[in-house]
């Protein structure tokens, strides 16, 4: 039988992928037993092959094998509880022991054979005697993966300052690197409050729409950038890529906004603009001029 692809999504995880139906008859909502580089798992079907074109083919080599049956939703319960109990043990061995972790989240392998417990740290843990422990009392192989703030938030989800559930929870495969320069060339103000995620790391959007702002930028003249209008010469106050336009202060003291065609640029601007901060301040004031 032909392969087509699905969309499937892991338990308790939002982040959905799109794999190899294995030839099965598949419909949203399905459980399936899936075959990934970790082991054996169980995903929900998200969408079936009606709803995938089959050039959606996740990079992952996780593969479908068969159906979930009423055996595997059982043991799918047991090991959520074994998880919790997992989780709450692990919390307590840590404070006893004194050790300076912050669980993030535990995880059971479909079969049951490995247990990952994992935590973030500021410094390097020793965590030999916390394994031993949970070995003893779990009876399986234990294993403790420290990950990065980005990481946590991936594992807790939550919503983001756009009001939708975390980018690192539903769709991201992994974290690209997101630089200030990013912001800056976005025009965006530089607190950290505006433009720091969940993590309190720069937003991952930071970096959806950079190269748009990147490839723009070079055909608009720069702030602080002497330049004709209709209304007269005037100095750039700021630049409004998504409206094709900029804010130009005249030499009359008028603000306003000129379309970008309607502009020449006389000179480029007079040494350095100052910091971002500074610039920011600058637009902050011309919008304000401006209304």
């Amino acid at each position: 039988m032909e392969q087509r692809s699905i969309r499937v999504r892991f338990l308790n995880e939002r982040r959905e992928f799109h794999i190899p139906d294995g030839g099965l008859p598949l419909a949203a909502g399905d459980l399936v037993i899936v075959e990934t580089e970790g082991g054996l798992d169980c995903c929900e079907v998200a969408a079936g092959p009606e709803g995938c074109p089959l050039c959606e083919r996740d990079t992952s080599e996780a593969a479908v094998l068969r159906k979930a049956t009423p055996n595997d939703v059982e043991w799918l319960a047991t090991k959520r509880q074994t998880e919790e109990a997992a989780a709450d043990a692990c919390g307590a061995l840590a404070r006893k022991m004194d050790l300076n972790m912050r669980l993030a989240a535990v995880k059971m392998t479909f079969d049951g054979s490995k247990i990952v417990f994992f935590f973030t740290a500021d410094q390097r843990v020793d965590f030999r005697a916390l394994v031993r422990e949970l070995a003893k009392r779990f009876r399986t192989r234990i294993e403790m993966r420290q990950i990065g703030v980005r990481d946590k938030a991936k594992h807790i989800g939550g919503i983001g300052v756009c009001g939708r559930p975390l980018c690192c929870t539903t769709f991201l495969q992994g974290f690209e690197p997101v630089t200030m320069k990013m912001a800056k060339e976005q025009n965006l103000t530089l607190s950290p409050s505006k433009i720091s995620g969940y993590c309190g790391r720069l937003m991952c959007c930071l970096a959806y729409e950079n190269e748009f702002y990147h490839g723009v930028r070079s055909g608009f003249p720069p702030v602080g950038a002497r330049v004709r209008t209709r209304e007269g010469d005037g100095e750039v106050r700021a630049v409004l890529f998504l409206v094709d336009a900029v804010v130009v202060t005249l030499d009359s003291g008028v603000v306003f906004k000129a379309p970008r065609a309607d502009i020449k640029m006389l000179a480029p601007p007079a040494g350095k603009q100052g910091s971002g901060k500074a610039a920011a301040a600058r637009r902050e004031e011309a919008f304000e001029e401006l209304e």
